[in-house]
């Protein structure tokens, strides 16, 4: 059940990695599939955009999916996303395996999820996020749900929430306005 704002709010503070399953999250959970076999997917700019905020403001980002796919890897790799884990069947157990490798602690990771499959995920990381079209089960057990749909700008919304608690979001922000002269 998604927490109080003042736990959401402690539970953000200590965010070093955000995670994010692919489809259903960083793309609405549809793949067109060509009659060679290749597939596409679409991600959305938005929560590509908030990726890069996390990369500027000093925070790591990854990709856990269980499944296979090129265009996941070239998304990771446009965006600059330096953990990827793909064809990861048992997520939990690749989890584990990156949090080892990697040295982070649970508390110290969001992970945004949207389907049973992420639930075990979801039930160790620090801060357990879901899109608003989350399968029902997942919703009930995130610590945070956004208002937007997967691939429609869920995983930008997790980003601007961890940086604002994290008092990173005015830094960013002042980039991007103009320079006024008094």
């Amino acid at each position: 059940m998604p927490c109080d704002p003042e736990t959401l709010a402690r539970k953000a503070a200590r965010v070093r990695l955000l995670l994010f399953d692919v489809d259903g999250v960083l793309t609405d959970g549809r793949i067109l599939v060509h009659a060679d076999g290749s597939e596409s997917k679409l991600f959305s700019i938005r929560d590509g955009t908030g990726i890069v905020w996390a990369h500027r403001a000093g925070l790591t980002t990854g990709i856990l999916s269980a499944r296979e796919s090129g265009a996941t890897a070239a998304r990771a790799a446009q965006l600059g996303i330096p953990i990827v884990r793909q064809q990861a069947g048992d997520k939990l157990h690749a989890y584990l395996d990156l949090v080892r490798r990697e040295r982070f602690a649970d508390e110290e990771i969001a992970y945004m999820g949207d389907d049973l499959l992420d639930l075990g995920v979801l039930g160790r990381v620090g801060l357990a996020a879901a899109p608003a079209d989350a399968a029902p089960e997942v919703r009930e057990r995130a610590d945070w749900v956004s208002g937007f749909a997967g691939g429609r700008g869920a995983a930008r919304e997790l980003v601007e929430l961890v940086l604002k608690v994290q008092g990173r979001w005015d830094a960013l922000l002042t980039g991007y306005l103009p320079e006024t002269t008094a």
